[in-house]
C-alpha cells in the first residue's frame, strides 16, 4: 500500500518572504543560454554518442544560434577529452560561442582541466559541490563549515590556476542540490566563493542554482531565486544561472518563474533529455517567448530537422506530444477543431492579419517549418467537413461547395472508420476523385451541339446508356441550362434546386477547370457530382452528368 506519510519536504522556503516576481507578467527578453546537451553524464544515454556524432550535435546547436555551449567534464572522461581537444584542434568553436566544461572541487581534477583547455579562445570553467542537507549528512558526512571550505578551496584553485594558465577564462559555481539544502546556507557558500573571484564588470561570475532534485512547486523555487538574487554580493557582476530538472515534471514552470524571480541563464538540453527525468527543454522555453512576442535569439525554423538531428545522433525517441517538436502537437482531427482552425486561416486572409490568433494554434507550425496539410488537419474517423475541405483545398486546389464538403465528410469518415487508420491527403483526394469526379456510367454523353434561338441557346444532346443511344433536345438561359434542361426531360425522376460552382484549379492557359453540381431528387436527397476538364463548359457538364449517375 502507498504510505504518504513516508516522505516529507525536503526543500526550505527563503527566511524572508522573496515575492516580488508574482507581479510580473512575462518574460520580456530572452535569457543567456547555455546547452548542456553534449555532456555524457547529462545526457545519460544508452548508447553514448560517437565523436563524429557529438561533433555534428555540435555544428547543430551552433547553427540553433547558442553562444554557450558545455562539452563535458573532460578531466573525469576520455572521451570528452577527446570531443574537446577535436573542438579546439581542428578549430571548430565559432569566434562568438564561449564553450563551458565541469570540474569538482578537486586538485588533479581542475589542474587537468585547464590542461585540456589548451588552445580555447574562451571558456566557461564550471565549478560544483553538493550543499543539501542529504549530501552533507549521508554521503560526505561533512559539517557546513567543512562543505563552505570544499567550495573555497576549489575557488582558490581556480583562481590561481587560471591566473597561471594562457587563455580567457570565466568562473562558474554550482552549490549542487540548491533544491535541497537551507536557502541562507546557500547564500552563505555562494558568497564565500564570490569573495575569493572577487568578481568585476569585465570578468563577472556565474551562480548558477540547479534544481538538482525537484522538490517543491514552482513558487517556491521562484521565492529561492528571488532572494538569491537579492542577497548575492557582487549582484551587479553577478550572472545568476538556472539548471532545473523535471522530476516532478515542472522543469519549465519552475524556469519561467525563476527568470520572473531575476536570473539571468538557463542551462538545458533541446527536447529535455537528460538524466532521470531529463532537464528543461530549451525548446519549449524559446518558443514560449516566442509566443509573447518576445525574440528568443534562438532559431527554430527548422525544427523538422533538428529533429531528426536528435533522434538519429541520441537514438532517442521525440514523443509526439512533445510541445512545438512532437509530430502530433498541431494536428486537429476533430471535426469541431478542424473547422476553427480552417476559418481561423480564412479570416487571416480576409482580414489580412499581421498578427497570428488562429484556434487552437497556439504559434504558427510554418515558423518552425511544418506544414498545415501534413501537420494540422489531420483525417480519420473523427473529422469532419471543414478538416477534409481544407486538405484538399490546400494540397490539391479543389474549393468545394459547403453542402458538398459535408457529403464528401461522412464518405471519407466511412472509410477511415471501416480501415480504422488515418487517411493521408493522397487518400482523401483518391476517395473524392473516385467517388464524384468525371462518372461516366450508366449515362455518357459522347456528343452534344448548341445553337443561338431567339434570345436562348439550344442544346442537342446524344445520350448513351446502357448501350443504347438516345438524342434530346431542350433550349435554356445558357449552354449548361440547356443541357440540364435537355437532361430532364430525358429522365424518369427529374432533378430540380440546382447547386453550381466552379473555378480554375492552377492559373495559367494550360490550366483545368473544376466544376461542383448538386441536385435535388423527388426523395429529398441531394447528390454531388464533379467535373475536371480544361473547357469549363466540358467540365460543367460531366459535373451534372456525375452527379446524376451517382444518383441513378
Amino acid at each position: 500500500m502507498m504510505n504518504p506519510k513516508k516522505y516529507k519536504r525536503g526543500y526550505f522556503m527563503p527566511p524572508v518572504e522573496s515575492t516580488d516576481w508574482v507581479h510580473k507578467e512575462y518574460i520580456t527578453e530572452a535569457p543567456i543560454w547555455c546547452s548542456v546537451d553534449l555532456r555524457d553524464g547529462n545526457q545519460a544515454l544508452i548508447i553514448p554518442m560517437s565523436l563524429e556524432e557529438k561533433i555534428e550535435y555540435f555544428k547543430t546547436l551552433v547553427a540553433v544560434g547558442f553562444k554557450e555551449i558545455e562539452v563535458g567534464f573532460p578531466a573525469a572522461s576520455e572521451t570528452e577529452y577527446i570531443f574537446l581537444r577535436t573542438l579546439i584542434e581542428q578549430d571548430l568553436i565559432p569566434d562568438d560561442v564561449t564553450i563551458q566544461v565541469l570540474t569538482q572541487a578537486r586538485e588533479h581534477i581542475i589542474r587537468k582541466t585547464f590542461a585540456a583547455l589548451e588552445g580555447c579562445k574562451r571558456s566557461v570553467v564550471h565549478l560544483y559541490n553538493s550543499t543539501s542537507v542529504a549530501q552533507r549528512e549521508q554521503v560526505f558526512r561533512k559539517s557546513k563549515e567543512e562543505i563552505i571550505q570544499i567550495a573555497v578551496d576549489g575557488a582558490v584553485m581556480l583562481r590561481d590556476l587560471a591566473a597561471e594558465t594562457e587563455g580567457n577564462f570565466q568562473f562558474q559555481y554550482s552549490p549542487e542540490s540548491f533544491t535541497g539544502t537551507e536557502v541562507d546556507f546557500a547564500l552563505d557558500i555562494c558568497n564565500a566563493v564570490l569573495d575569493v573571484w572577487q568578481p568585476t564588470a569585465d570578468s563577472k561570475v556565474i551562480i548558477n542554482l540547479p534544481v538538482t532534485v525537484s522538490m517543491s512547486m514552482p513558487h517556491v523555487y521562484a521565492s529561492q531565486i528571488e532572494y538569491m538574487c537579492k542577497n548575492l554580493k557582487f549582484r551587479e557582476n553577478v550572472i545568476v544561472s538556472l539548471h532545473p530538472h523535471n522530476d516532478r515534471g515542472c522543469a519549465v514552470a519552475d524556469t519561467e518563474l525563476g527568470l520572473l524571480a531575476g536570473a539571468d541563464r538557463i542551462e538545458g538540453t533541446l527536447f529535455g533529455n537528460g538524466e532521470r527525468t531529463g532537464n528543461v527543454d530549451i525548446i519549449t522555453l524559446a518558443l514560449n517567448m516566442y509566443t509573447h512576442g518576445v525574440d528568443p535569439k534562438l532559431h527554430f525554423d527548422n525544427l523538422p530537422e533538428i529533429t531528426e538531428v536528435y533522434e538519429r545522433t541520441t537514438r532517442m525517441h521525440v514523443y509526439e506530444r512533445q510541445p512545438y517538436s512532437g509530430a502530433l502537437v498541431f494536428a486537429a482531427f476533430s471535426g469541431s477543431h478542424q473547422d476553427a482552425i480552417a476559418k481561423g486561416m480564412q479570416w487571416r486572409e480576409e482580414k489580412h492579419c499581421d498578427q497570428w490568433t488562429v484556434p487552437y494554434l497556439l504559434i504558427d507550425p510554418t515558423d518552425l517549418g511544418r506544414r498545415y496539410e501534413k501537420d494540422v488537419i489531420r483525417i480519420n474517423s473523427q473529422s469532419g467537413k471543414g478538416g477534409i475541405g481544407y486538405v484538399l483545398e490546400q494540397k490539391y486546389g479543389y474549393d468545394l461547395p459547403k453542402g458538398m464538403r459535408e457529403d464528401l465528410g461522412y464518405t471519407v469518415k466511412d472509410v477511415s472508420d471501416h480501415k480504422h487508420k488515418e487517411l493521408s491527403a493522397e487518400e482523401v483526394r483518391d476517395i473524392f476523385e473516385k467517388t464524384y469526379v468525371n462518372i461516366q456510367h450508366p449515362v455518357t454523353l459522347p456528343e452534344y451541339h448548341f445553337e443561338q434561338v431567339s434570345e436562348h441557346i439550344k442544346a442537342t444532346i446524344t445520350i448513351e446508356r446502357d448501350g443504347q443511344k438516345t438524342m434530346v433536345s431542350a433550349e435554356g438561359n445558357g449552354r449548361f441550362d440547356a443541357v440540364s434542361n435537355a437532361l430532364k426531360d430525358y429522365l424518369d425522376t427529374p432533378y430540380t434546386d440546382l447547386i453550381y460552382k466552379e473555378h480554375a484549379l492552377e492559373e495559367g492557359s494550360t490550366s483545368q477547370a473544376a466544376a461542383y453540381v448538386g441536385i435535388t431528387m423527388p426523395d429529398g436527397r441531394t447528390v454531388w457530382g464533379a467535373g475536371i476538364h480544361n473547357d469549363i463548359i466540358v467540365a460543367s457538364v460531366t459535373a451534372l452528368v456525375s452527379a446524376i449517375n451517382r444518383a441513378l
